[in-house]
């Protein structure tokens, strides 16, 4: 564990939680957070995973547009339900992608976990588009990633990244009660 990993940890917490409290200071917070965890990740050879934190920096830019452009037209962005349809597409081009750059750092580099480390990266960039859309079922989908993220990062041995990850999915837990609970979505 060193000291910068230590320190994503704790704003990777505060990120997390400022999401499930739908507050949009989760997205400048998590936009440190990510850069930092890139750096670790490519120190531990997760190629994936620190191609993925780059991609969350934009991602992270671009939820915290969602979340707080009202105009004229249109409020900032509520919570809602995806339907099955978009729910099927999204999850798709996650296996597609999973597939792709699973392929990509097998044949290409010399990734600790090209498969694993694949999936988990094009599924969560599926879990963080509909996060910074505000869809509900980022929560279950971050959940199931998130314990598989914990024995990716336990193997690595990276264990405070493995205990953050272990945080994370308790608090993607309470995200998926308060989110469910949102008057906006309830009015939907």
């Amino acid at each position: 564990m060193s000291g910068l990993e230590l320190f994503a940890a704790v704003l990777g917490v505060i990120a997390v939680w400022l999401t499930t409290k739908q507050n949009p200071w989760c997205w400048p917070i998590g936009l440190v957070m990510v850069l930092l965890y890139s750096w670790i990740f490519f120190e531990v050879r997760l190629y994936s995973d620190m191609l993925l934190q780059l991609i969350y920096a934009v991602l992270q830019l671009y939820g915290w547009w969602q979340w707080t452009r009202p105009d004229s037209q249109r409020e900032a962005r509520q919570v809602t339900h995806l339907d099955s349809q978009a729910i099927l597409f999204s999850l798709g081009l996650g296996l597609l992608g999973s597939l792709a750059l699973g392929a990509a750092m097998a044949s290409w580099t010399d990734a600790a976990q090209p498969w694993l480390d694949a999936a988990l990266t094009a599924f969560s960039l599926v879990a963080q588009l509909w996060m910074a859309q505000k869809r509900v079922q980022c929560w279950p989908l971050w959940i199931v990633l998130d314990v598989i993220f914990v024995g990716l990062f336990l193997y690595k041995a990276l264990y405070l990244t493995a205990a953050l990850y272990a945080l994370f999915t308790l608090i993607a837990v309470q995200g998926w009660r308060e989110w469910r609970r949102d008057p906006a979505l309830a009015s939907a």
